[in-house]
Protein backbone atom coordinates (compact mmCIF):
# COMPACT_ATOMS: atom_id res chain seq x y z
CA UNK A 1 0.00 0.00 0.00
CA UNK A 2 1.24 3.93 -0.93
CA UNK A 3 1.95 5.67 1.87
CA UNK A 4 -0.10 8.59 2.47
CA UNK A 5 0.54 11.98 3.24
CA UNK A 6 -2.41 14.31 4.61
CA UNK A 7 -3.02 17.67 4.80
CA UNK A 8 -5.21 18.85 6.95
CA UNK A 9 -6.73 22.54 6.96
CA UNK A 10 -4.93 24.42 9.68
CA UNK A 11 -7.44 25.64 12.59
CA UNK A 12 -5.64 29.08 13.66
CA UNK A 13 -7.43 31.90 12.97
CA UNK A 14 -4.36 34.04 11.52
CA UNK A 15 -3.29 31.56 9.63
CA UNK A 16 -3.83 31.45 6.16
CA UNK A 17 -0.87 28.97 5.13
CA UNK A 18 -0.87 25.42 3.79
CA UNK A 19 1.97 22.85 4.52
CA UNK A 20 1.87 21.64 0.25
CA UNK A 21 1.02 23.16 -2.98
CA UNK A 22 -0.21 22.01 -6.27
CA UNK A 23 3.08 21.48 -7.57
CA UNK A 24 4.29 19.92 -4.61
CA UNK A 25 1.59 17.25 -4.11
CA UNK A 26 2.05 16.82 -8.42
CA UNK A 27 5.95 15.65 -7.19
CA UNK A 28 4.84 13.36 -4.34
CA UNK A 29 2.87 11.35 -6.73
CA UNK A 30 5.42 10.78 -9.02
CA UNK A 31 7.55 9.43 -6.23
CA UNK A 32 4.07 6.91 -5.44
CA UNK A 33 2.91 8.70 -2.47
CA UNK A 34 -0.97 9.39 -2.45
CA UNK A 35 -2.24 13.06 -1.11
CA UNK A 36 -5.03 13.40 1.21
CA UNK A 37 -5.98 16.67 1.73
CA UNK A 38 -8.96 18.42 3.86
CA UNK A 39 -11.55 20.64 2.25
CA UNK A 40 -10.63 24.33 2.39
CA UNK A 41 -7.31 23.77 3.29
CA UNK A 42 -6.17 25.92 0.81
CA UNK A 43 -8.46 28.72 0.67
CA UNK A 44 -6.27 31.23 2.68
CA UNK A 45 -3.64 30.89 0.18
CA UNK A 46 -6.40 31.04 -2.86
CA UNK A 47 -6.06 27.54 -3.44
CA UNK A 48 -9.03 26.03 -4.21
CA UNK A 49 -10.34 22.22 -4.12
CA UNK A 50 -9.91 21.73 -7.29
CA UNK A 51 -6.34 22.82 -7.81
CA UNK A 52 -5.39 19.97 -6.38
CA UNK A 53 -6.71 17.50 -8.82
CA UNK A 54 -3.71 14.96 -7.97
CA UNK A 55 -4.86 14.87 -4.54
CA UNK A 56 -7.59 13.00 -2.84
CA UNK A 57 -9.90 15.79 -0.81
CA UNK A 58 -11.55 14.44 2.09
CA UNK A 59 -14.88 16.33 4.19
CA UNK A 60 -13.12 16.06 7.15
CA UNK A 61 -9.79 16.66 9.78
CA UNK A 62 -11.25 12.89 11.40
CA UNK A 63 -11.47 10.96 8.25
CA UNK A 64 -7.98 12.34 7.15
CA UNK A 65 -6.13 11.79 10.38
CA UNK A 66 -7.69 7.99 10.15
CA UNK A 67 -6.10 7.33 7.03
CA UNK A 68 -3.00 9.44 6.63
CA UNK A 69 0.35 7.88 7.61
CA UNK A 70 2.32 11.12 7.06
CA UNK A 71 0.68 14.47 8.66
CA UNK A 72 2.32 17.98 7.04
CA UNK A 73 1.44 20.98 9.28
CA UNK A 74 2.14 24.82 9.23
CA UNK A 75 0.99 24.87 12.79
CA UNK A 76 1.29 22.30 16.06
CA UNK A 77 -1.24 20.39 16.32
CA UNK A 78 -3.43 21.02 19.32
CA UNK A 79 -4.29 18.41 21.36
CA UNK A 80 -7.35 17.41 19.77
CA UNK A 81 -5.89 17.23 16.44
CA UNK A 82 -3.10 14.73 18.52
CA UNK A 83 -6.21 12.74 19.82
CA UNK A 84 -7.01 12.27 16.16
CA UNK A 85 -3.87 11.06 14.81
CA UNK A 86 -3.11 6.99 14.59
CA UNK A 87 -0.38 5.91 16.87
CA UNK A 88 2.72 5.50 14.51
CA UNK A 89 1.89 8.73 12.37
CA UNK A 90 4.70 10.81 11.29
CA UNK A 91 4.03 14.25 11.94
CA UNK A 92 6.44 17.22 9.95
CA UNK A 93 5.99 21.12 10.59
CA UNK A 94 6.69 23.70 13.21
CA UNK A 95 6.33 21.90 16.67
CA UNK A 96 7.44 24.78 18.80
CA UNK A 97 9.21 22.38 20.54
CA UNK A 98 10.95 24.61 23.39
CA UNK A 99 7.63 26.47 23.99
CA UNK A 100 4.91 23.10 25.15
CA UNK A 101 5.91 20.65 27.34
CA UNK A 102 2.33 19.31 27.21
CA UNK A 103 1.97 18.80 23.72
CA UNK A 104 5.47 17.00 23.51
CA UNK A 105 3.94 14.64 26.09
CA UNK A 106 0.66 14.36 24.13
CA UNK A 107 2.53 13.03 21.15
CA UNK A 108 5.04 10.72 22.47
CA UNK A 109 1.84 9.31 24.27
CA UNK A 110 0.35 8.65 21.05
CA UNK A 111 3.10 7.39 19.78
CA UNK A 112 3.35 9.66 16.95
CA UNK A 113 6.80 10.33 15.43
CA UNK A 114 6.89 13.75 14.88
CA UNK A 115 10.04 15.87 13.09
CA UNK A 116 10.44 19.47 13.66
CA UNK A 117 11.13 21.73 11.21
CA UNK A 118 12.46 23.94 13.81
CA UNK A 119 15.31 21.43 14.82
CA UNK A 120 16.77 20.88 11.63
CA UNK A 121 20.67 21.03 11.56
CA UNK A 122 21.54 24.06 9.83
CA UNK A 123 24.36 22.02 7.60
CA UNK A 124 24.47 22.68 3.86
CA UNK A 125 22.58 19.64 3.37
CA UNK A 126 19.62 20.91 4.93
CA UNK A 127 19.73 24.27 3.41
CA UNK A 128 17.23 23.22 1.22
CA UNK A 129 14.57 22.06 3.87
CA UNK A 130 15.24 25.20 6.20
CA UNK A 131 11.90 26.46 6.71
CA UNK A 132 12.83 28.51 9.58
CA UNK A 133 15.26 30.49 6.58
CA UNK A 134 12.52 30.57 4.49
CA UNK A 135 9.50 32.27 6.39
CA UNK A 136 12.02 34.67 8.03
CA UNK A 137 12.78 35.90 4.34
CA UNK A 138 9.19 36.76 4.01
CA UNK A 139 9.32 37.97 7.38
CA UNK A 140 12.25 40.53 6.62
CA UNK A 141 10.25 41.51 3.37
CA UNK A 142 7.25 42.38 5.03
CA UNK A 143 8.86 44.67 8.13
CA UNK A 144 9.95 47.12 5.56
CA UNK A 145 6.52 47.09 3.70
CA UNK A 146 4.60 47.85 7.29
CA UNK A 147 7.55 50.21 7.86
CA UNK A 148 7.52 52.14 5.11
CA UNK A 149 3.49 52.53 5.11
CA UNK A 150 3.69 53.56 8.77
CA UNK A 151 6.77 56.28 8.64
CA UNK A 152 6.05 59.75 7.32
CA UNK A 153 8.28 60.17 5.10
CA UNK A 154 8.99 58.67 1.63
CA UNK A 155 11.54 56.12 1.69
CA UNK A 156 13.60 57.14 -1.32
CA UNK A 157 14.67 60.29 -2.75
CA UNK A 158 11.83 61.92 -4.51
CA UNK A 159 12.19 65.33 -6.38
CA UNK A 160 9.34 67.48 -7.72
CA UNK A 161 8.80 71.18 -8.79
CA UNK A 162 10.04 72.50 -6.13
CA UNK A 163 12.98 70.86 -4.79
CA UNK A 164 14.25 67.23 -3.53
CA UNK A 165 13.23 65.72 -0.52
CA UNK A 166 16.00 63.36 0.97
CA UNK A 167 15.22 60.13 1.41
CA UNK A 168 14.88 58.39 5.00
CA UNK A 169 17.27 56.62 6.83
CA UNK A 170 16.56 53.09 7.93
CA UNK A 171 18.15 50.70 10.14
CA UNK A 172 18.16 47.17 10.25
CA UNK A 173 18.93 45.45 13.85
CA UNK A 174 19.94 41.17 13.59
CA UNK A 175 21.46 40.24 10.01
CA UNK A 176 20.25 37.13 9.39
CA UNK A 177 18.22 36.04 6.74
CA UNK A 178 15.05 38.11 7.84
CA UNK A 179 17.81 41.19 8.65
CA UNK A 180 19.31 40.69 5.13
CA UNK A 181 15.80 40.53 3.59
CA UNK A 182 14.86 43.23 5.14
CA UNK A 183 18.36 45.48 4.05
CA UNK A 184 17.84 44.33 0.69
CA UNK A 185 14.36 45.44 0.22
CA UNK A 186 14.97 48.90 2.11
CA UNK A 187 17.38 49.44 -0.70
CA UNK A 188 15.14 48.68 -3.43
CA UNK A 189 12.97 51.12 -2.04
CA UNK A 190 15.26 53.70 -1.83
CA UNK A 191 16.37 54.25 1.43
CA UNK A 192 19.42 54.79 2.84
CA UNK A 193 19.90 52.03 5.25
CA UNK A 194 22.41 51.31 8.18
CA UNK A 195 22.76 47.89 9.60
CA UNK A 196 23.83 46.19 12.94
CA UNK A 197 24.48 42.94 14.27
CA UNK A 198 26.66 41.51 17.21
CA UNK A 199 28.79 38.75 14.78
CA UNK A 200 31.34 40.87 12.95
CA UNK A 201 31.45 38.33 10.22
CA UNK A 202 28.07 40.24 9.04
CA UNK A 203 30.22 43.16 8.15
CA UNK A 204 30.77 41.72 4.45
CA UNK A 205 27.11 40.60 4.11
CA UNK A 206 25.42 44.28 5.18
CA UNK A 207 28.08 46.21 2.96
CA UNK A 208 27.30 43.79 0.01
CA UNK A 209 23.95 45.11 -0.10
CA UNK A 210 24.97 48.38 -0.30
CA UNK A 211 24.30 49.17 3.39
CA UNK A 212 26.46 50.80 6.18
CA UNK A 213 27.69 48.31 8.88
CA UNK A 214 27.27 49.71 12.86
CA UNK A 215 30.50 48.83 14.49
CA UNK A 216 29.65 48.91 18.29
CA UNK A 217 33.05 47.62 18.69
CA UNK A 218 31.16 44.53 20.50
CA UNK A 219 31.95 40.81 18.58
CA UNK A 220 29.45 38.26 19.82
CA UNK A 221 30.31 35.26 17.47
CA UNK A 222 28.87 32.22 18.61
CA UNK A 223 28.05 28.69 17.90
CA UNK A 224 25.84 27.33 15.46
CA UNK A 225 25.40 30.74 13.63
CA UNK A 226 23.84 32.76 16.34
CA UNK A 227 24.94 35.50 18.87
CA UNK A 228 26.84 34.43 22.36
CA UNK A 229 25.52 36.17 25.36
CA UNK A 230 26.98 39.27 26.17
CA UNK A 231 29.27 39.95 29.25
CA UNK A 232 27.25 43.08 31.26
CA UNK A 233 30.68 45.77 29.61
CA UNK A 234 30.04 44.44 26.51
CA UNK A 235 26.03 45.67 26.60
CA UNK A 236 26.86 49.02 28.26
CA UNK A 237 29.27 49.83 25.39
CA UNK A 238 26.79 48.54 22.43
CA UNK A 239 23.70 50.07 24.11
CA UNK A 240 25.64 53.54 24.42
CA UNK A 241 27.19 53.38 20.70
CA UNK A 242 23.98 51.77 19.42
CA UNK A 243 21.53 54.31 20.88
CA UNK A 244 23.48 57.29 19.48
CA UNK A 245 23.08 55.44 15.85
CA UNK A 246 19.43 54.82 16.53
CA UNK A 247 18.76 58.56 17.19
CA UNK A 248 19.19 59.30 13.44
CA UNK A 249 17.06 56.70 11.85
CA UNK A 250 13.35 57.39 10.60
CA UNK A 251 12.68 53.86 11.03
CA UNK A 252 14.17 50.92 13.11
CA UNK A 253 13.55 47.13 12.02
CA UNK A 254 14.69 44.57 14.67
CA UNK A 255 14.76 40.81 13.59
CA UNK A 256 17.17 39.39 16.35
CA UNK A 257 15.95 35.84 17.86
CA UNK A 258 17.01 32.67 18.93
CA UNK A 259 15.19 29.70 18.24
CA UNK A 260 13.64 28.32 21.78
CA UNK A 261 15.02 31.34 23.89
CA UNK A 262 13.12 34.27 24.53
CA UNK A 263 14.35 37.41 21.86
CA UNK A 264 17.24 39.52 23.39
CA UNK A 265 16.42 42.91 24.80
CA UNK A 266 18.29 45.29 22.38
CA UNK A 267 16.69 48.66 22.29
CA UNK A 268 15.75 50.13 25.25
CA UNK A 269 13.20 52.71 26.97
CA UNK A 270 15.92 55.21 26.69
CA UNK A 271 16.71 54.56 23.15
CA UNK A 272 13.18 54.87 22.19
CA UNK A 273 12.74 57.84 23.72
CA UNK A 274 15.71 59.31 22.01
CA UNK A 275 13.88 58.56 18.26
CA UNK A 276 13.27 61.06 16.05
CA UNK A 277 9.47 62.60 16.40
CA UNK A 278 7.79 60.44 14.01
CA UNK A 279 10.02 57.85 13.98
CA UNK A 280 8.64 54.12 13.21
CA UNK A 281 9.47 50.63 14.70
CA UNK A 282 8.72 47.42 13.48
CA UNK A 283 9.60 44.84 16.04
CA UNK A 284 9.82 41.35 14.01
CA UNK A 285 10.98 39.34 17.44
CA UNK A 286 7.45 41.03 19.20
CA UNK A 287 6.15 37.38 19.45
CA UNK A 288 9.08 35.69 21.46
CA UNK A 289 9.43 38.99 23.93
CA UNK A 290 10.64 41.60 21.38
CA UNK A 291 13.83 43.43 20.88
CA UNK A 292 12.48 46.78 21.95
CA UNK A 293 11.30 47.96 24.84
CA UNK A 294 7.65 49.01 25.01
CA UNK A 295 6.66 46.76 21.91
CA UNK A 296 3.81 44.42 21.88
CA UNK A 297 2.80 41.36 20.07
CA UNK A 298 0.19 41.94 17.71
CA UNK A 299 -0.37 45.74 18.40
CA UNK A 300 0.54 49.09 17.20
CA UNK A 301 1.68 51.52 20.46
CA UNK A 302 3.19 54.81 20.84
CA UNK A 303 6.36 55.49 22.90
CA UNK A 304 7.27 59.25 22.84
CA UNK A 305 7.24 60.14 19.96
CA UNK A 306 7.91 57.07 18.15
CA UNK A 307 5.46 54.26 17.07
CA UNK A 308 6.43 51.07 17.64
CA UNK A 309 4.95 47.98 15.57
CA UNK A 310 4.71 44.24 17.18
CA UNK A 311 3.57 41.96 14.18
CA UNK A 312 2.43 38.47 14.39
CA UNK A 313 2.75 35.53 12.12
CA UNK A 314 4.35 38.40 9.10
CA UNK A 315 4.51 34.90 6.83
CA UNK A 316 0.62 34.11 6.96
CA UNK A 317 0.27 37.76 5.45
CA UNK A 318 1.64 36.84 2.15
CA UNK A 319 0.07 33.14 2.06
CA UNK A 320 0.67 32.36 -1.92
CA UNK A 321 4.50 32.07 -1.68
CA UNK A 322 5.01 31.73 1.92
CA UNK A 323 3.10 28.30 1.38
CA UNK A 324 4.99 27.56 -1.69
CA UNK A 325 8.68 28.03 -0.37
CA UNK A 326 7.77 26.06 2.95
CA UNK A 327 6.05 23.29 0.56
CA UNK A 328 9.18 22.86 -1.09
CA UNK A 329 11.36 22.86 2.36
CA UNK A 330 8.95 19.60 3.44
CA UNK A 331 9.35 18.01 0.28
CA UNK A 332 12.90 18.22 0.03
CA UNK A 333 12.85 16.82 3.83
CA UNK A 334 10.76 13.99 3.32
CA UNK A 335 11.17 13.08 -0.49
CA UNK A 336 14.76 11.42 0.35
CA UNK A 337 12.66 8.64 2.20
CA UNK A 338 9.75 7.71 -0.30
CA UNK A 339 10.97 5.64 -2.51
CA UNK A 340 8.44 3.76 -5.23
CA UNK A 341 5.53 4.85 -3.05
CA UNK A 342 6.77 3.69 0.30
CA UNK A 343 8.71 5.12 3.20
CA UNK A 344 11.74 4.26 4.47
CA UNK A 345 13.53 6.39 7.08
CA UNK A 346 16.82 6.52 7.33
CA UNK A 347 17.51 7.05 11.04
CA UNK A 348 21.18 7.36 10.97
CA UNK A 349 20.72 10.35 8.91
CA UNK A 350 22.01 13.68 10.44
CA UNK A 351 19.08 15.59 9.34
CA UNK A 352 17.02 12.62 10.94
CA UNK A 353 18.24 12.52 13.91
CA UNK A 354 18.46 16.38 14.00
CA UNK A 355 15.15 17.10 14.10
CA UNK A 356 13.08 13.88 15.55
CA UNK A 357 11.33 14.44 18.71
CA UNK A 358 9.31 11.71 19.26
CA UNK A 359 9.55 8.69 18.66
CA UNK A 360 7.98 5.13 19.79
CA UNK A 361 6.82 6.93 22.98
CA UNK A 362 9.35 9.21 24.05
CA UNK A 363 10.76 12.76 23.97
CA UNK A 364 14.13 11.77 21.44
CA UNK A 365 15.43 14.70 21.62
CA UNK A 366 17.96 15.85 24.44
CA UNK A 367 17.63 19.37 23.94
CA UNK A 368 14.42 19.57 24.14
CA UNK A 369 14.11 17.33 27.07
CA UNK A 370 16.24 19.41 29.19
CA UNK A 371 14.77 22.85 27.66
CA UNK A 372 11.45 21.83 29.06
CA UNK A 373 12.57 19.55 32.36
CA UNK A 374 10.95 16.32 31.31
CA UNK A 375 12.58 12.80 31.67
Amino acid sequence: MPVVIGVPREIAADEKRLAVVPDVVRKFKSQGAQIMIEAGAGAGAYFADGDFADATVVGSAAELYAQAHVVLKVRPPTLDEIDLMQPGTVLLGFLQPYQDAERARALAVKKITSFAVELIPRISRAQSMDALSSQAAVSGYLCVLLAAENCPKFFPMMTYAAGTLRPAQVMVIGVGVAGLQAIATAKRLGAIVTAYDVRPETKEQVESLGAKFVDTGVSAAGAGGYARELTDEEKRQQAERLGRAIAQVDALITTAAVPGRRAPLIVTEQMVSGMKAGAVVVDMAAESGGNVAGTVAGSTVSAGGATLIGPTNLPSRMPVHASEMYAKNLFNFLSPFVKDGHLSIDWNDEIIAGSLLTHDGQIRHEGVRKALGVA
